[in-house]
């Protein structure tokens, strides 16, 4: 299945994509969260669909946040050998965690707003893991029984705030519109090996990251189990799993950022694209 959340921001009503078509299944689902994960709904909707006559939706319709804001984001720094490399990182030997605010989920194409006082707002391409099933000490055999999903997250960061301002890396990840998740949650029965996805982001039409999950230092089952070592993931937690080279404190021979104006696009293989017009803050 293919999960959609649809209408004004803060009044999404669930949906589900079949054949390329836009459905309203609100009659069948309260909203994509923690409940509805964690109680099987996946399932029941399937089972549900079958029978259920559903109301297409147009789809010129602005989409939100692919699943409801769940107890928590947690991100994968320097998950790729390229990106490690870009920034003059050494390649982690554990997985590097750090938390983005989920007040930063905006949906797929709403704009990004530059925050007040940036300088160094950046882009990041990455895959990230819906939780399905509450996670706590999974081994990595059982971690992808665990994952309702996956989505396409645009991880972006203000790197003055995350790098040159003291403390923990969220404070370069939270600012508010900096988490466009969607635009729709995949099962993983839609991906034919998420291991193998071409993920790209582009800005003002020129591609910048072009990389793919084949390059991941910690796979998908790994990192799971890894997170589930220090914290109990809930039933729709979201992991973003780190991005390719090509982001803009990696360009030469001089680091550049965001600016109003500017068009960022991107967009995993089976996951959908995305659209951000950046604009400043107001």
């Amino acid at each position: 299945m293919k999960l959609i959340r649809f209408g004004a921001a803060g009044a999404e009503k669930p949906g589900v994509i079949i054949d390329d078509k836009y459905y309203d299944v609100s009659g069948l689902v309260q909203d994509y969260n923690e409940a509805f994960f964690g109680g099987n709904g996946l399932e029941k909707l399937k089972q549900d669909l079958k029978t259920a006559s559903l109301t297409e939706i147009d789809k010129g319709v602005r989409l939100g946040p692919a699943l409801a804001r769940p107890s928590k984001i947690v991100c994968v720094g320097l998950n790729y050998r390229d990106h490690a490399a870009e920034t003059n990182a050494p390649i982690p030997a554990e997985p590097i965690l750090f938390f983005k605010a989920t007040s930063a989920m905006v949906g797929p194409n709403d704009d990004l707003i530059i925050p007040k006082n940036s300088k160094k707002t950046d882009w990041e391409v990455e895959l990230a893991i819906v939780i399905g099933k509450k996670a706590s000490y999974v081994s990595e055999e059982d971690a992808l029984n665990h994952v309702a999903g996956y989505a396409l997250h645009n991880d972006y960061s203000e790197r003055e705030f995350q790098i040159e301002r003291n403390g923990q890396w969220v404070k370069g990840k939270s600012c508010d519109t900096f988490a466009p998740i969607g635009p729709f949650i995949a099962t993983p029965d839609e991906i034919e090996d998420v291991h193998q996805l071409r993920l790209w982001l582009t800005v003002n039409g020129k591609t910048l990251q072009d990389g793919n999950t084949s390059n991941f230092i910690f796979n998908v089952p790994f990192m799971v189990s890894y997170i589930s070592q220090f914290m109990t993931l809930l039933p729709g937690d979201v992991i973003s799993t780190g991005t390719p080279a090509g982001v803009g404190l990696g360009q030469k021979p001089e680091p550049w950022y965001l600016k109003p104006g500017d068009v960022v696009e991107l967009g995993i293989d089976g996951l959908g694209t995305s659209k951000q017009e950046v604009k400043a803050y107001s």
